[in-house]
């Protein structure tokens, strides 16, 4: 873990942000954020972000790689921090939720901005604490989080920040929310020299969404063949005609096929076909969602039809892949 800063002279009253670690949390999520705050104070050759490590009872946690980190305290420290971070993993929901809750909602009486750190994001939600802000969870977890929360606005984007709630999709994501926080503070020149001092290779802005699944691509896509698969990704249950996507993007269904085989080596259906099935391994691995209705939610009507195409692609049943999420403890629990 990255070295705690030593307090020292400033002009400036340096700010804290605790962050709150939760059994199997994703430890690249919380060194991302951490170590930007890190370099910060070395570039400007001063104390102007101070860190916290806590946890529900003030002992070590275990990161979802599997290391143990120490921690300062408890979260009862955080009371007096500028920011305080949720960061979870593989169990966002943790146990006991009752006290998770108390600390948190205490902390939030405080008037100490909160946060959200991967799947953190739930934690503060089922703590009443996102209601009426905007929020954003990673891609994987999104689905979940929709149907647990239908009532909260939780957006595709790489980071949001509502007034005092600053979440984050997680991984790298962390020095994105990060690095706007300190062009705040400090401006946009220091947040760029901590950029390069990383090698992140640009600043992304809040507005940008997070690529998931089989929409992550190495080379740019061409602006039509881009909408064409908006337009699949928000057709999922209802899935739409190739002549119909085509059509909506104003082009032919033999251009847009051309587009698909050029640029993704693939046919329209067949890539369609793939955003349904990834959506559906999302649902079985982190809801509680009924297998048939997983199916019925990703355009399927027939289960049989369903698990045939499920297993060609991923090499199992979609009862296997729920089981296991079980036996691993990943799906979500109200």
């Amino acid at each position: 873990m990255p070295e705690r800063p030593v307090v020292q002279d400033s002009e400036d009253c340096p700010r804290t942000f605790a962050f709150g670690m939760i059994d199997r949390f994703s430890l690249m999520s919380e060194v991302a954020a951490i170590d930007t705050l890190r370099v910060a104070n070395r570039l400007l050759g001063r104390t102007v972000y101070r860190w916290q490590l806590l946890s529900i009872d003030g002992g070590p946690v275990r990161a979802s790689n599997g290391i143990t980190i120490e921690s300062d305290g408890r979260y009862e420290l955080a009371e007096s921090a500028d920011i305080f971070f949720v960061c979870a993993g593989l169990t966002p929901m943790p146990e006991p939720l009752s006290a998770y809750h108390a600390a948190i909602q205490r902390i939030s009486r405080s008037g100490v901005g909160l946060g959200a750190l991967s799947t953190g994001t739930f934690l503060l939600a089922s703590a009443g604490l996102l209601d009426g802000y905007r929020c954003t969870v990673h891609w994987e977890n999104r689905p979940a989080f929709m149907e647990m929360f239908p009532g909260i606005d939780c957006t595709a984007k790489v980071y949001e920040i509502d007034r005092d709630r600053y979440t984050t999709s997680g991984g790298a994501a962390s020095v994105d929310l990060m690095l706007k926080i300190i062009t705040g503070d400090h401006g946009l020149e220091l947040a760029s020299a901590i950029a390069n001092q990383l090698q992140h290779d640009r600043i992304r802005p809040a507005d940008e969404e997070q690529r998931f699944g089989a929409q992550t691509f190495l080379h740019p896509l061409p602006g039509k063949l881009r909408r064409a698969i908006d337009i699949m990704s928000s057709h999922l249950e209802a899935p739409l005609a190739t002549a119909t996507i085509a059509y909506r993007t104003g082009l032919s269904a033999r251009q847009l096929e051309r587009l698909f085989q050029r640029y993704l080596q693939v046919t329209p259906a067949r890539y369609y076909m793939r955003l349904r099935l990834e959506r559906s391994r999302d649902l079985l691995l982190h809801t509680n969602v009924p297998v048939l209705d997983v199916a019925v939610a990703t355009g399927f009507t027939s289960s049989s039809y369903f698990s045939q195409c499920y297993r060609q692609a991923f090499g199992q049943t979609p009862s296997t892949t729920r089981r296991i999420a079980v036996m691993a403890g990943e799906r979500v629990e109200k």
